[in-house]
């Protein structure tokens, strides 16, 4: 790449990101996902601007891949054990039989009744299976969803990269007909085991370093949390495990660390890469559409949706969710809610790299169904959660709690946001009783700074600024959230002055 080369991507590269950026707001009046609005983009500019179109599938994979890992990072730290753990079971098992099931139905008739190809109905019914992280963390983020719901579906979309990423791989290779099927779900499993291996070590290594780092600037603590997350895959990813699964499971472990630093500024930042690498992949893939080939696809696009739609995902969430004794609401929800967007095209690449006979016709067939699925589905969705009864009312924001250590005092800074609705508005300093060794330093109120006394009462919009030992640091966020949840009545729960075991 020479110079001039560069102030020309440099020129279309900021323009496509900035229109895209916009298109977020005009698509959020029109009632279509901005994901759908990405992905015309690129088709459109690759087939008016032929020097923008992207003919090789491999790279288009890399770069995919790429993105993916950073999609996954942020809805990871965005994820907190607490909420996942009463969801992991049916959100394994949605991304696992589920996926199977699913694979099932729409290869099945394609092979039999369609007398389609079985490698390429394999590769339909696998890569359509997969549910797209950035879709569902974009749709259902925006829509007040009951929150075991919403983890639920946000966990299956982590988890099913892996298992799909696998079986592609298998299926695409040209040794897949000398593989046997019984060994199929033994290479899934171990991939996924060893992919869990590392992400759990690589997210307990980032819950011990990062508190005990005190970086000399802000900025550096998002760029050492990616850093670990974006080396939990490459680990797996050379050790041949998934590379997905390390990401998704060492994500959440650093972004539920009590004592993570900086916490607002690692996600705002992974925030705005996702956002980056959302747009860039649905731009991408766009580019690597060849719009004339297109047409020839629609007929196995629309009975690929049909089939998913109508009987693949439905049995799918049943089959996963029944064990479990899920509600009938729960299951309707999850049956149309199981989101397809740049993920299953990115897996379609894989065959159009390895140059599989058949494969443009997946490729097309994918981003055509994907197109009709983010246009019809997506915005059923909420009108179907407000019927059934899933998506809340509006609620007060969680109280967020920021940290960051202070080098050779044995000490933290815990920055408190005081939301509407919190049961913290109305208290006076001196009810808070936080432990020995913690102490409000400040009240930041509409931009105004006071060193508070015993009977400064916090109000709504107020940002604390808290001092504490690192000995009682935790003790003091458990309390403060205490405060948040039950106000003055907090008293009777925790402690007054020093440490109580249950705030420990």
């Amino acid at each position: 790449m020479t110079l001039e080369s560069l102030a020309t991507a440099s020129f279309v590269g900021a323009l496509v990101v900035f229109v895209s950026i916009l298109a977020v707001r005009f698509a959020g009046k029109l009632g279509v996902p901005g994901l759908l609005l990405y992905l015309l983009l690129g088709i459109i500019l690759g087939a008016t601007i032929p020097g923008l179109s992207l003919d090789d599938a491999t790279l288009a994979t890399v770069l995919g891949y790429s993105a993916l890992v950073l999609i996954l990072a942020h809805g990871g730290l965005t994820t907190r054990v607490d909420q996942l753990r009463p969801v992991l079971a049916p959100s394994l098992a949605l991304a696992s039989i589920g996926i199977a099931v699913s694979i099932a139905v729409v290869a099945i008739p394609l092979i039999y009744i369609f007398d389609f190809d079985p490698q390429l109905a394999i590769l339909l019914g696998t890569v359509l299976a997969a549910t797209d992280a950035a879709a569902v963390f974009s749709v259902l983020r925006g829509m007040r969803v009951n929150a075991k719901i919403r983890t639920l579906l946000e966990a299956e979309a982590g988890f099913n990269d892996a298992p799909v990423v696998v079986i592609v791989s298998i299926v695409a290779s040209g040794a897949w007909e000398q593989t046997a099927a019984w060994t199929v779900p033994i290479l899934v499993v171990a991939e996924i085991i060893g992919g869990a291996i590392i992400g759990v070590a690589v997210g307990y290594i980032g819950r011990f370093v990062l508190p005990r780092l005190a970086l000399p600037g802000v900025g550096l603590y998002p760029i050492a949390a990616l850093a670990l997350i974006v080396f939990s895959y490459g680990a797996a990813s050379v050790l041949h495990s998934s590379g997905f699964m390390a990401v998704y499971i060492s994500a959440i472990l650093i972004g539920s660390a009590k004592q993570l630093p900086h916490r607002r500024s690692i996600i705002g930042f992974s925030d705005g890469l996702s956002w980056i690498a959302e747009i860039g992949l649905f731009v991408m893939l766009g580019l690597l559409a060849d719009v004339g080939r297109l047409p020839e696809a629609i007929p196995l696009a629309v009975g690929a949706v049909l089939l998913l739609v109508f009987a693949a995902r439905p049995l799918a969430a049943v089959i996963s969710l029944a064990p479990f004794r899920v509600g009938a609401k729960t299951i309707g929800f999850v049956s149309v809610a199981g989101l397809r967007g740049a993920v299953p095209i990115v897996f379609a690449a894989i065959p159009l790299g390895l140059g599989v006979p058949g494969a443009e016709l997946i490729f097309d067939a994918t981003l055509i169904a994907v197109l009709l699925l983010l246009l019809i589905q997506t915005p059923f969705i909420p009108i179907l959660g407000r019927k059934i009864g899933v998506c809340l009312p509006e609620q007060a924001r969680e109280l967020e709690v920021e940290s960051a250590p202070l080098d050779g005092m044995s000490a933290t800074v815990l920055g408190v946001d005081v939301p509407k609705g919190s049961a913290l508005i109305g208290v006076f300093v001196m009810e808070m009783g936080l432990p020995q060794g913690a102490a409000v330093s400040l009240v930041i109120r509409e931009g105004t700074a006071e060193v508070p006394g015993e009977h400064t009462r916090i109000r709504v919009n107020d940002q604390l600024v808290i001092v504490a030992t690192q000995e009682v640091q935790l003790a003091t966020e458990e309390r403060v959230r205490m405060l948040s949840t039950g106000g003055r009545l907090a008293r009777w729960y925790g402690f007054m002055g020093s440490a109580s075991p249950r705030d420990q």
